[in-house]
């Protein structure tokens, strides 16, 4: 590879099932997965949203089990690698080795960026799977670059093969991405990785900063599919970074096929970035909170903007979705 080339992953089958609340079928999976395979992809990353063991009542239930989705893709795949996401506390090692003997290629091992530590296991066993280990840093908006390369190393030491800044709530600006990845990039010996959300419709341009200052390898949806406003749309992602003299191996007229004739005939709605989008981005907080703020400000007559915007100031993650009503009450009785 040349030090021009950038790696892509596309997310689609994975993050991209939060933007259709995890209702993709096997067969959609396949279908999506040939295109993908078509055009060249290196990677694509499959499974409910929130990675494996994900489908539950309080993460929302997919319409297929992880098996079923890693089966349906892989006899699809002869070039193309297979990833999958897990959290610790969601997916268990158990998951993860009935995973590898599907045939998976690649774990990415997701925790917030400052609880690298839990990852530590999982890692771990999935080298001696001989699986390629990618750690995610994710809501890595919400700290700094001493702790983002304190938690990559850790993940660095654990055996990961790359260390990802994960935009999460597509809450950082160019200037606050270059910051991070050339942290990890001057402290990290193992790659590093840029993952993108696009509710400050930021997604490209913020993925597009990462590359300048040296990472290789990013992801993507077709059609801009994931939680909030989505991710870096694929297709114009591979554009932008051919026009800027990066080699990616993807076909570019086929990775648009991808997207316009088989990802959007699925979709009732595309990602769009609105009011909504641009609250969670402005107040940095999971899409999974939107909701419930709406309804908590239904409720007590407030605005949703306004519990958002104190749950950011308050860094609320994934699992502290009991503070919601608590601070719509705080809220509302200062009215």
């Amino acid at each position: 590879m040349t030090k021009n080339f950038v790696r892509v992953i596309d997310t689609s089958l994975r993050d991209g099932m939060h933007g259709v609340n995890h209702s993709f079928s096997p067969q959609d999976m396949a279908e999506i997965a040939s295109a993908l395979e078509r055009a060249e992809v290196d990677t694509i990353e499959v499974g409910h949203g929130d990675g494996l063991a994900g489908s539950s009542i309080n993460y929302g239930l997919a319409s297929a089990s992880d098996e079923k989705y890693l089966r349906a893709v892989k006899q699809k795949l002869a070039g193309t690698r297979l990833a999958v996401l897990l959290l610790p506390g969601i997916g268990t090692v158990e998951e993860l080795k009935k995973a590898s003997n599907l045939g998976i290629d690649v774990v990415r091992v997701a925790t917030h960026v400052t609880e690298a530590d839990v990852s530590e296991q999982h890692m771990k066993i999935s080298k001696d799977l001989g699986l390629e280990v990618m750690g995610f840093l994710m809501m890595s908006h919400t700290r700094g670059p001493e702790v983002i390369i304190e938690e990559g190393k850790k993940m660095e030491s654990y055996g990961a093969d790359v260390v990802y800044v994960v935009d999460s709530a597509g809450a950082l600006t160019p200037d606050a991405v270059r910051v991070r990845v050339e942290a990890l990039l001057e402290n990290l010996e193992v790659e590093v990785g840029f993952h993108a959300h696009n509710n400050l419709g930021l997604g490209v341009g913020n993925t597009l900063a990462a590359v300048e200052e040296g990472v290789r390898i990013v992801d993507g949806s077709l059609a801009g599919l994931g939680a909030g406003a989505g991710n870096a749309q694929t297709e114009i992602l591979i554009v932008a970074l051919e026009k800027m003299g990066y080699e990616t191996g993807v076909d570019i007229f086929k990775i648009m096929d991808a997207a316009e004739d088989v990802v959007k005939p699925k979709l009732s709605r595309l990602p769009r970035v609105d009011r909504d989008a641009i609250t969670l981005g402005y107040s940095g907080v999971y899409s999974s909170f939107l909701l419930h703020a709406k309804e908590a400000a239904h409720k007590f007559g407030i605005d949703s903007r306004d519990i958002l915007v104190e749950l950011g100031k308050r860094e609320a993650v994934g699992g502290q979705e009991d503070w919601i009503y608590d601070v719509a009450y705080e809220l509302a009785k200062k009215l």
